[in-house]
């Protein structure tokens, strides 16, 4: 068995709506709660946290099965989207939505368009975040594949 480690250091020297730092490898930002949470909105948040931890697994994971599928791609493009619940003042992480964009070379086949597809769902399955969250976030998939041109 293999163990990746990833260390993350945090510093938070004031109260809810002030900022505080994080560092964990190449990432290094400024955290705060966000506007739409009656934070300052400096930096980024724990929220746009996970969503980009979901999307940056997904598109990758994607990328990944349609290279060893041999699947060429024109390109690979995506837009997701993070919604958050508040009832009675908690906040849940209900949904994130992924809209990839999948363009297929000129030459693609009715074959190769029905392969995009099948991956595209298979990759949600696949990737380490979306199983971590599983249960938890509810994730919907509403894939585009064309070809160029």
């Amino acid at each position: 068995m293999t163990e990746h480690h990833f260390h993350l250091k945090a510093d938070w020297p004031g109260l809810r709506n002030d900022t505080g730092n994080i560092a964990c490898g190449n990432l290094v930002t400024k955290i705060s709660i966000p506007p739409e949470m009656g934070g300052p909105g400096v930096g980024t948040n724990p929220d746009e946290m996970l969503l980009g931890a979901a999307a940056t697994c997904y598109i990758i994971t994607l990328a990944a099965m349609m290279e060893r599928s041999s699947l060429e791609k024109d390109s690979l493009t995506m837009a997701s989207e993070g919604i958050v619940d508040v009832t009675d003042g908690v906040f849940t992480y209900k949904k994130i939505i992924h809209r990839p964009e999948i363009v297929l070379k000129p030459d693609a086949s009715e074959s190769d368009v029905r392969l995009a597809r099948k991956l595209a769902e298979k990759a949600e399955k696949s990737c380490m975040i979306s199983r971590a969250i599983q249960g938890n976030v509810e994730m919907e998939l509403e894939v585009t594949v064309k070809t160029a041109g």
